[in-house]
């Protein structure tokens, strides 16, 4: 494994290396940011009916582990989600081309401690297991969220949380590293705005991202984390598979699609496809532009 996750921080360094990140900065952020979506694992074989609702019991499709890295012109810098560390994770997915999320962003200049803020869409151990990865990062999430499936002492109120998730996120709580966010529209920060609605948790999230485009414009980015697993999704007006209310979702779909600038600028959770709609800087890098 450590081999991997050193193959893997290797190829994401050359990578992002080709990428014109902002350096450090003490100027005031203007709320504009770029965003790069950063494969740090791949499943290479997921069933597809877990993904998108009525899809063949007999289809299978990849499935890209990604965090999204939103860098702006200021000092901050911000995840959309965390990814995962743990071992028991590790073991049991065997994910292949594996490399911390942490180890990716620090071997391209970013290390853990510059992050500023990480969004976290929804309570499952493949986006929030890394949070502590980040040692000064604020933590956002939907207070909702943070009620149903537990509390300040750690427990575990719903079994869609990771026992060792719940209790980080109480160790974070008491360090005073956590913004519970109420509800929908919510603009966090500078340029990022957070939304409700998705349903593939109790108060699973989604970000819109004020971004400057390939055409020199400042556009709407979505990034729907797994409230869109695929384009499939998105393209076919399908909900996704693992939702507690798929009318929801798919009126959350036609929210993303009024909110984004372009269609192809909504960001499924999941979809490997994303690095090859978005082929620059390449190797598990995707600049969304």
């Amino acid at each position: 494994m450590i081999t991997l996750r050193v193959f893997a921080a290797l190829v994401a360094a050359t990578s992002l290396a080709q990428f014109d990140c902002f350096p450090p900065s003490t100027r005031q952020q203007t709320g504009v940011y770029q965003v790069m979506a950063v494969r740090f694992a791949t499943e290479p074989s997921y069933p597809t009916r877990f993904l998108v609702a009525g899809a063949d019991s007999s289809r299978r499709t990849p499935l890209a582990f990604t965090v999204w890295l939103i860098q702006g012109d200021g000092d901050r810098v911000v995840l959309m989600d965390a990814g995962f560390y743990r071992q028991k994770f590790i073991d049991r997915w065997k994910p292949e081309n594996y490399a911390r999320p942490s180890e990716v962003l620090d071997a391209n200049g970013i290390k853990p401690e510059r992050v500023t803020d990480i969004v976290i869409s929804h309570i499952h151990w493949d986006h929030l297991d890394g949070a502590d990865l980040f040692p000064r990062a604020r933590i956002w999430l939907q207070r909702a969220e943070f009620e149903h499936y537990t509390n300040d002492t750690g427990a575990v109120l719903d079994r869609a949380i990771d026992p060792d998730d719940a209790k980080m996120l109480a160790s974070l709580r008491a360090a005073g590293r956590v913004r519970l966010i109420d509800g929908d529209s919510v603009p966090i920060m500078p340029g990022i705005t957070v939304y409700t609605g998705g349903k593939h948790t109790f108060a699973s999230q989604y970000a819109t991202v004020q971004s400057r485009l390939a055409d020199g414009h400042i556009g709407t980015i979505v990034l729907a984390s797994d409230n869109a697993y695929l384009y499939e999704n998105l393209e076919q007006h399908r909900p996704i598979t693992q939702s507690l209310d798929t009318v929801s979702n798919l009126r959350a779909q036609e929210r993303m699609r009024r909110l984004a600038s372009d269609p192809r600028l909504i960001v499924p959770g999941h979809d490997v496809e994303v690095f090859a709609r978005f082929p620059k800087p390449g190797h598990g890098v995707a600049h969304i532009e």
